[in-house]
């Protein structure tokens, strides 16, 4: 466990070694998202210091949610850390938008969970924290949050468990694959409607549609076609 912890924090680069422009940093302390999500934000981007929680809702793509929403901050600059995840791959990643020499991937952080995401949130602007088996409990969030307000990093709870005490929670609420003809053709497209729910100015119910890997070119002028809609 200790060998772990030392190649860990090797991982790890504190904010104060980065610079103004690479730690993403700026007088508005807002690190940008795609602009489909904008909308979901009352100050249109991740507000450093916030917890902002992704879950999956009454669609799957959850995860394509979760990566899309680092993808802006990466390709400007930000360094992002994903813990927990164990499944999730660097291509995957990447075909996202996610800069690869900035991202670290903690597949199982084990029994000392807190602990790593606590470190992550010490050097990494977004840190995706992903719990397995149970919540931690609230004094824990409530120390990682402010964790994450201290260090001016964003906290992303991934994964089915509710994670109580988020600024904002965003989830899926319809997914509809574009692509296939009338008997024929391939996916190429996603259409994905996401849900955001928070406290204060994001109190209020907000829905944006998010097309992955970006929308068709011929959507306004294609025919109607079959949509495929996963159901689970």
């Amino acid at each position: 466990m200790a060998e772990g912890r030392v190649e860990l924090s090797a991982l790890v680069k504190r904010a104060s070694e980065l610079s103004p422009q690479v730690a993403g940093r700026g007088d508005d302390r807002m690190l940008p998202v795609t602009p489909p999500l904008r909308e979901l934000f009352p100050d249109g981007g991740l507000r450093r210091g916030s917890t902002v929680a992704v879950m999956p809702g009454s669609s799957p793509g959850s995860t394509s949610l979760m990566l899309a929403l680092l993808a802006a901050a990466s390709q400007a600059g930000s360094w992002v850390a994903i813990a927990g995840v164990p499944d999730l791959g660097a291509l995957a990643a990447h075909e996202m938008g996610i800069a690869l020499d900035r991202m670290a991937l903690i597949p199982r952080p084990g029994v000392s969970f807190d602990r790593v995401v606590a470190t992550l949130l010490d050097g990494f602007d977004i840190v995706v924290a992903a719990p397995t088996g149970v919540v931690p409990a609230a004094g824990v969030r409530a120390q990682l949050a402010s964790r994450a307000r201290q260090h001016g990093s964003v906290l992303v709870p991934f994964g089915p468990l509710a994670w109580d005490g988020a600024d904002i929670t965003l989830r899926t609420e319809g997914s509809v694959w574009h692509g296939l003809g009338w008997g024929r053709g391939r996916l190429r497209t996603r259409e994905l409607t996401v849900v955001a729910r928070g406290k204060g100015a994001a109190s209020r119910p907000r829905r944006a549609t998010l097309w992955l890997p970006h929308a068709p070119d011929d959507l306004a002028t294609a025919p109607a076609r079959p949509k495929l809609s996963l159901v689970s």
